[in-house]
């Protein structure tokens, strides 16, 4: 299948487990969440391990996968803490922004190289982003004073710097350390499950109680955003494998616009109309960065 369509399954499949992650995230603490919701991913991964080539299995690849795995569960917990205290249609946008931040990493990391007209269109995405963190004409050169205004703002970017090492760690384990996409996915799945049980239990006040409690419609909401998880990671890792991980994740961010408009109805959102057209920028940037 061409990479952009695995892309783009990628990004609708990103864009329902947003929708869900804050559906649930209303009553539960972005840990709380993150930990049950790795051992359930983790549950899941396990027929991925049966497909695992053990032989492309060395220290080197998976020392570098664990650190990635870190640099994940950070951007995760920031996401998760932004998306709980932020409206949907602000949070998510903000991410977009990503595609860019990795294209002039992979510029200098990987020798990666942009055509003009995809320049042009990792340039809409943050005119997009721009516009969407403006509140007038006047002040739309300014928009980024949102991250000294906003701590959750801040998350934000927090996790858009770690998800850009974490995006060009998965093409050098793709590419240049032979790591299958089934591989990353299957150990990328325990090694999380491993670290936020440690994270979960080191900030757990109650020791006595380290299960949280959730009721029966919680977890099938968890069980729901699980298979949407594990379905954007793996789309996303095979994409990357197959394309340059600027183009990859310009295409997987178009989630934000299924988000933006499915789940700022869903949670009535303020100044929607706008929100769209922001993201339709955003869209936009997909589209030239296609074109050739």
């Amino acid at each position: 299948m061409n990479w952009f369509f695995i892309a783009l399954i990628s990004s609708f499949f990103s864009a329902f487990a947003a929708i869900a992650q804050k559906k649930v995230l209303f009553n539960r603490s972005p840990l709380e969440f993150s930990f049950l919701l790795a051992i359930v991913n983790l549950v899941f991964s396990l027929p991925f391990f049966f497909a695992v080539d053990y032989t492309t299995i060395n220290s080197s690849n998976m020392s570098i996968l664990f650190a990635k795995s870190l640099i994940g569960v950070a951007a995760f917990l920031c996401v998760m803490t932004a998306l709980k205290n932020l409206q949907i249609s602000n949070a998510l946008p903000l991410l977009a922004l990503t595609p860019g931040f990795v294209a002039i990493f992979a510029f200098f990391l990987l020798g990666e190289s942009l055509k003009a007209t995809e320049i042009i269109g990792l340039l809409s995405l943050i005119t997009g982003t721009y516009i969407l963190e403006s509140k007038n004409l006047g002040e739309i050169l300014f928009p980024l004073r949102v991250f000294f205004r906003s701590k959750y703002h801040r998350y934000v970017l927090a996790a858009l710097l770690l998800f850009t090492a974490s995006s060009i760690m998965d093409k050098m384990l793709l590419v240049k350390m032979n790591l299958s996409p089934i591989s990353l996915t299957a150990f990328q799945h325990l090694f999380f499950a491993f670290i936020f049980t440690a994270v979960y239990i080191s900030f757990k006040k109650n020791r006595e109680k380290i299960l949280p409690n959730f009721k029966k419609k919680d977890i099938l909401w968890i069980v729901l955003i699980s298979l949407l998880t594990i379905g954007y990671r793996y789309t996303q890792v095979v994409s990357i494998s197959l394309a340059s991980v600027a183009l990859t994740l310009a295409v997987k961010r178009t989630s934000v616009l299924w988000a933006t408009i499915i789940g700022g109805k869903i949670f009535k959102d303020s100044n929607l109309l706008k929100k769209i057209i922001a993201v339709s920028f955003i869209l936009l940037g997909a589209i030239l960065i296609l074109r050739d």
